[in-house]
């Protein structure tokens, strides 16, 4: 299985379903936060909804178009990063990611992230991965900022949610740019 150690208190590992109930008390208890970015949050009302979430992306894992990884700070899940579906054609993924909100500004994200992108460009050798993050979520756009992608441009109303679209930033790293 998929682990990443950053350091003693962080590490990334691929989501089982033993930590089903410990990441929908998560979501639970981030409901209010979360769901002003993902609507899905609110369409998970039971752990069974989170397993049958972690068995599909296990499954996923398993065709080697994706991962789905459990961001644990202390021993103890506090959000989650993503390879969405790799496009092994053209060699080039993105990265999906979320935060319970007590553990912001920390560094975790930046450093998870940083982890992902190593992981995708050195072990899995591809070559493009992109970030997107809806205009107005200014914290979720400071990270790929912060490590060194390309803003490439806007995509004007790319997300519709709650009746109201939403435009998203795209930005992207090639691997000759990853340092």
């Amino acid at each position: 299985m998929f682990t990443c150690q950053i350091s003693d208190e962080l590490e990334l590992k691929l989501l089982e379903v033993r930590h089903a109930d410990a990441l929908f008390q998560l979501v639970n208890q981030n409901c209010a936060y979360l769901a002003k970015w993902f609507p899905w949050v609110e369409q998970t009302t039971k752990v069974e909804d989170t397993r049958v979430f972690i068995e599909s992306e296990l499954s996923r894992f398993a065709k080697n178009k994706g991962i789905y990884c459990g961001i644990f700070y202390q021993n103890e899940i506090v959000g989650c990063i993503s390879l969405h579906e790799i496009d092994w054609v053209n060699m080039k993924t993105s990265i999906g990611y979320w935060l319970a909100e007590g553990y912001q500004g920390k560094g975790i994200m930046t450093d998870s992230c940083k982890c992902i992108v190593n992981y995708s460009l050195k072990e899995l050798k591809l070559n493009r991965i992109e970030i997107r993050a809806r205009t107005d979520n200014f914290k979720s756009r400071a990270i790929p900022v912060r490590l060194k992608f390309k803003h490439e441009g806007t995509i004007r109303q790319a997300e519709c949610s709650y009746n109201t679209f939403h435009d998203h930033e795209v930005y992207g790293i090639l691997a000759n740019e990853w340092e």
